[in-house]
């Protein structure tokens, strides 16, 4: 359900990115001769140079994120390998996924062993079994697993047999993906040029032009997305710092109020939350969670199990959300 809901999003938003601006612009603008007579050539060619910067922009991040972020997560792993910090797990959970045509079995383990600061945590992942005849991923047995010490960088925690290699179709069919998009971008800078310049040159390019508008909604979207990643739900590798460096204790709660923000028509409710460190020290700190309506009264409790960093006191987070962060290897 909810990734049905997912996807219903990003077609709704693409919507109003691509063809919203596309269908407004075509269908008011004004085609007279005297209309780019009139345009400052000067604030025409502005538009152009940050129309293709927006472009710019948005490419480089595509191909970062469907190409590069290949390469640059076997070179991660291969590292962890040889400088992870190395622990047993055990295995609390494990659920056969079936995948029509895989090579291999997938399974969803729920992992429990001690961070790197000796508190135990419960990791979900998922692995890919090329071994599947020796049953290593059974309830109850344990498997070797390397920790990034400086959790810093994806992925922050691998199985200690993890091999890795590219798939060769798979850059290959992404790699395409992106050019064929550059190359329809490029397409449409050529499609309104022989269209609209009328021996003008890009006199008729202005800020309402979709060249401009479609990328800046795009980078609106990108940005906005980030931002209520970061301010209401926490970012993933705050999370995993927390996780994978934090001390467990509880902490009493203080205050609980509202605090008149709502995702996704769930309330945002803030904590003020006290709690003793290791070294003695009483800290106060406020965190910001969604909840479900449903789970309003699981919240009125007087103590919560969190995570804390040693260094830094005030980085907390809730022992329930770190333990469901999910990761795959």
């Amino acid at each position: 359900m909810r990734k049905g809901f997912s996807l219903f999003g990003i077609v709704y938003m693409l919507f109003f990115a691509i063809p919203f601006p596309m269908l407004i612009y075509y269908n008011t603008k004004d085609d007279s001769m005297s209309n780019l007579i009139g345009e400052n050539p000067w604030y025409s060619l502005a538009m152009l140079v940050l129309s293709i910067l927006f472009w710019a922009v948005l490419l480089v991040g595509y191909y970062r994120k469907w190409v590069f972020r290949n390469f640059s997560l076997k070179r991660n792993i291969e590292k962890l390998k040889t400088t992870g910090e190395p622990r047993e797990a055990k295995i609390l959970e494990s659920s056969k996924i079936f995948k029509t045509g895989a090579a291999y079995d997938t399974y969803e383990l729920t992992l429990q062993f001690n961070n790197l600061v000796g508190s135990t945590i419960m990791q979900k992942a998922v692995v890919n079994d090329a071994k599947s005849y020796e049953r290593r991923y059974e309830v109850g047995k344990t498997v070797g697993i390397l920790l990034d010490k400086e959790v810093n960088k994806v992925p922050y925690f691998i199985f200690a047999t993890t091999e890795v290699s590219l798939n060769k179709t798979i850059i290959l069919l992404t790699n395409l993906s992106w050019l064929t998009f550059a190359a329809i971008v490029a397409g449409y800078y050529f499609y309104s040029y022989n269209l609209e310049s009328r021996g003008m040159g890009w006199r008729f390019m202005s800020i309402g032009h979709p060249l401009l508008t479609c990328a800046f909604m795009l980078l609106l979207y990108r940005a906005f997305g980030t931002f209520i990643l970061r301010k209401f739900i926490g970012k993933p590798d705050q999370l995993f710092l927390i996780k994978f460096k934090g001390t467990q204790t509880t902490a009493r709660l203080v205050k609980l109020s509202q605090t008149g923000t709502y995702i996704n028509a769930q309330p945002m409710i803030d904590f003020e939350l006290e709690f003793t460190d290791q070294f003695n020290q009483k800290h106060r700190t406020n965190i910001r969670k969604i909840v479900d309506l449903l789970d309003m009264d699981s919240i009125r409790q007087e103590y919560f199990s969190i995570f804390y960093l040693k260094e830094n006191p005030q980085k907390i987070a809730f022992a329930k959300d770190v333990n469901e962060i999910k990761g795959e290897f």
